[in-house]
């Protein structure tokens, strides 16, 4: 029995989103609320962050996402520039339109104080390849064949998955939050490394009838106690509005000045939930598929907290 390239991709995806309701309840709230009204939840755009720099075995920036998409058969649609934030990012897109697209950004580390590069080179030189040679033989065998077998398939998506996860050794306290003050990209980089920033409902696909577009369903959450983001992002009948969940707070490790490791609460992540308009290309209507620099400086903004 074969799982083919398409197929073993919605597996990883799956995967991903199931890890990404466990850690945020607000996401899972949104799920239970549009199922529980015979709706759908289909994903938008999922998000990760990342480090321009030497990042030991690993490769730097949006390729340590990007090597992996190109065996999954996304392809680069977009590039984006952030430059206050220091950051530019390209997203991806898959054939298969349900799909979500991939959102990769990069801190250009290049470009922050001598000292603040510093702390982020030192933490993230010696960073391991978090995958086995096992796992990059078999998605150049996937890439060749267009299939594995399913006991492979399986295997591999286990692998590649846990991949979505810092990768470099618990950062210093005092790192995360000097790097806080210049960049709070950064602080959220060095915590989280590969975890999935965001995942975002795909309002257009969610067929709920009370809940027709992004502005009825936003009230809908903060009636029902999910904390969100006080404006939308994009006017009403705009080729895309946007908007989000406050972003959820874990405990996370960190080395004190002693050496010992210990616990402080920071930010993680948000849900974001997305409505796109309708464009022409070649004379044919379709949903535009791609992002808004401005709206995203502002989406960049909601793992920054007021005491973080």
């Amino acid at each position: 029995m074969k799982t083919t390239a398409e197929e073993l991709t919605k597996l990883l995806l799956d995967e991903l989103w199931w890890q990404y309701l466990r850690r945020v309840p607000y996401a899972k709230a949104y799920a239970d609320m549009v199922t529980s009204k015979g709706g759908k939840v289909v994903n938008d755009h999922i998000a990760f962050r990342s480090f321009n720099s030497h990042t030991g075995e690993q490769p730097e920036g949006i390729r340590a996402i990007k090597h992996i998409l190109n065996y999954l058969d996304y392809k680069p649609t977009g590039k984006y520039s952030f430059k206050k934030k220091k950051l530019n990012a390209i997203h991806f897109e898959h054939h298969n339109s349900l799909f979500p697209k991939i959102f990769v950004s990069q801190l250009e580390v290049s470009e922050l104080p001598d000292w603040a590069q510093q702390m982020i080179n030192e933490a993230v030189v010696d960073t391991p390849y978090l995958l086995s040679d096992n796992a990059i033989e078999l998605l150049n065998l996937l890439k060749e064949t267009g299939s594995l077998p399913k006991e492979a398939a399986d295997l591999l998506v286990l692998e590649l998955a846990g991949y979505f996860r810092r990768p470099w050794d618990v950062p210093q306290k005092e790192a995360v939050l000097k790097l806080n003050d210049v960049s709070q990209y950064a602080a959220w980089v060095l915590l989280h490394g590969n975890s999935v920033n965001h995942f975002t409902a795909f309002i257009n696909y969610q067929e709920v009838p009370e809940w027709p577009d992004l502005a009825t369903t936003c009230k809908a959450l903060a009636e029902a106690g999910v904390p969100m983001k006080e404006n939308i992002e994009g006017k009403a009948g705009s080729i895309l509005q946007q908007s989000s969940t406050q972003a959820i707070k874990e405990l996370v490790e960190v080395v004190n000045g002693n050496g010992d490791v210990e616990k402080i609460k920071w930010t993680y992540a948000y849900y974001e939930l997305a409505q796109r308009g309708v464009i022409e290309e070649n004379g044919v209507p379709k949903l535009f598929s791609g992002f808004l620099g401005e709206q995203a400086n502002h989406l960049f903004d909601m793992t920054q907290t007021r005491d973080n």
